[in-house]
């Protein structure tokens, strides 16, 4: 018995997929596979030169960011103002959109605009106002710069993760917050229990976001630390760029470094990342 002779159509069209598919795992997986390679690779390179198959594999360029170059303060810098400021920012950024959502005041219209109205100014606009104003910081008197809360508090507040939040909480029916009301809920009860576990994949996509935000801060952590030992990864990164004694391939694995927590962290929730993105695409 013959076979069927396979339709031509058919198969320029999944051999065009295939070469797409091929293409865009180059242009996303090719430079953090050469990344990678390098990095584990003990040949001398010249700077600017990338490896894209391993040779003579080694630890040396990660012992030598580690100890030599102490990646791991500037690490643990970035891990604590990450840490905590992903935190604040996602607590404060659901009870300012709980506000917005749910609740009617006057003006509510003019506090939204103001909010997202800040994401129209870059970073280098406010950077000079933004040094003098945690130099000394007003009713307080005190100076945040050279602290981890000066390179924290800033990015507390960020107008993308309200507004995020805020369209999610409207799509939250009325009735069940009206419900809670009649069990005796009280308005905290009504935040914690009814509309932050329906708001969960927002959360998750807000967090992810926030991390991603917060770790590559540059200009604020540049401004605010002038002392070394408080350097965060971006800001190190930077500095030691600099270095002509400092082997390329060793920058290479700092940067290695640098680019692993973003990694983990969208893998570790990238679920919720999935859901969120969804539930606003079917929003919209």
């Amino acid at each position: 018995m013959s076979q069927p002779h396979p339709n031509p159509r058919a198969v320029l069209a999944t051999a065009l997929r295939i070469a797409v598919y091929a293409l865009l795992l180059v242009v996303f997986v090719g430079p953090f596979w050469a990344f990678a390679v390098t990095a584990f690779s003990g040949v001398t390179l010249q700077p600017g030169k990338l490896l894209l198959w391993p040779q003579q594999p080694t630890l040396d360029n990660f012992h030598y960011a580690w100890f030599k170059s102490q990646v791991w303060r500037y690490l643990l810098n970035s891990v604590v103002v990450v840490t905590i400021g992903t935190v604040l920012q996602v607590s404060v950024s659901a009870l300012a959109a709980y506000a917005l959502a749910r609740k009617k005041f006057r003006g509510a219209a003019v506090v939204s605009l103001f909010i997202l109205s800040t994401m129209m100014l870059p970073e280098e606009v406010i950077a000079i106002p933004l040094y003098l104003v945690l130099g000394k910081l007003p009713l307080f008197q005190v100076s945040l710069l050279n602290t981890h809360a000066g390179m924290i508090l800033p990015v507390v507040g960020w107008a993308f993760s309200i507004f995020m939040l805020t369209e999610f909480m409207k799509m939250v029916p009325m009735e069940l917050e009206e419900a809670a009301r009649v069990d005796g809920a009280n308005e905290w009860q009504i935040f914690w229990l009814v509309i932050l576990p329906l708001v969960k994949p927002a959360l998750g996509t807000v967090a992810v976001f926030g991390f991603i935000m917060i770790w590559d801060q540059y200009l604020l952590p540049l401004i605010v630390a002038n002392r070394e030992d408080l350097y965060t990864l971006p800001v190190a990164l930077a500095s030691v760029r600099a270095d002509e004694v400092m082997p390329p391939a060793v920058f290479v694995a700092i940067t290695l470094i640098a680019m692993l927590p973003s990694i983990l962290i969208y893998l570790a929730m990238q679920k919720a990342f999935n859901r969120g993105l969804l539930m606003g695409a079917v929003k919209g």
